[in-house]
């Protein structure tokens, strides 16, 4: 998580500042780099889960990320719900209104992920990415908080724009690409979706999204052979949880239709 260090830049504290947070909320310090791991393998791309996402405990001790806008538990592979603000691993401390004149856009990025964690103030969280960009316009990670933030509030435009973006600065962000996709899906640009999916994949071949949410591409365009590839190893990657049920019907239902063509092939 941390190397150790005769000194730590700015990420490296708000990291060490996280993990002490979930250790006093009784989360062991295996799970938590269980966690990381498995947080770094279901958003490939995120290098450090622990600074790009917030962090909470959840009931079981575990350690849930927020990812497009939910909770996420990452061992599990299961979005969870939000209940209580009291569980977020952010300061106590206010953070201060002009921060300082050193390492700025660590700072400012830092403000808008904590910012991110409670709906009230994702405005306010949108606002310090915007000022992350005014020091570091290349800064990829900021460009896709912000442009999720943006697909969240269904303005796909601005978010294709910061998608994008992170892209130029970083070609191999598969996370980028993901997020990319699902605008383009979602804005009936399926096909574009789909290379922008397997670009993803290519990156990061056990992004288990990306195999789920090609998979539903070409189910829209009626390839369902092509999207068998995909819900199979989407369940390989994720052998638990609602998203592998739909897996595993949508295989059942395509081994079935594809039998079915075969019975009757015969029988012609």
């Amino acid at each position: 998580m941390v190397v150790a260090a005769t000194s730590y830049c700015f990420p490296d504290l708000l990291k060490i500042k996280k993990v002490r947070d979930l250790c006093a909320m009784k989360v062991r310090p295996a799970v938590i780099r269980e966690s990381l791991e498995a947080m770094q393998r279901q958003a490939a791309g995120m290098e450090n889960p622990l600074v790009d996402a917030g962090a909470s405990s959840t009931s079981r001790h575990r350690v849930a990320f927020r990812h497009e806008g939910r909770l996420l538990e990452p061992i599990a592979g299961q979005f969870v719900m939000d209940f209580s603000s009291r569980e977020k691993v952010v300061t106590s401390t206010p953070i201060p209104d002009s921060p300082p004149q050193t390492n700025e856009a660590a700072v400012w990025f830092a403000r808008g992920v904590a910012l991110e964690e409670d709906p009230a103030t994702q405005t306010a969280a949108m606002a310090a990415y915007q000022k992350v960009l005014e020091f570091d316009p290349a800064h990829a990670a900021a460009h896709i908080n912000l442009g999720t933030l943006h697909y969240n509030r269904q303005d796909f435009t601005l978010a294709e724009k910061h998608y994008r973006a992170a892209l130029e600065s970083d070609p191999r962000y598969a996370l980028a690409y993901f997020d990319l996709g699902n605008v383009l899906d979602e804005t009936g640009r399926v096909q574009e979706a789909i290379r922008t999916y397997k670009m993803a994949i290519q990156l990061a071949p056990t992004y288990a999204d990306a195999h789920y949410n090609l998979a539903l591409a070409y189910e829209k365009t009626r390839e369902p052979r092509k999207a068998l590839k995909h819900w199979q190893a989407y369940t390989k990657l994720d052998t638990t949880g609602p998203w592998s049920t739909h897996a595993r019907n949508q295989i059942q239902r395509i081994l079935q239709a594809d039998t079915l063509k075969l019975v009757h092939s015969r029988k012609n």
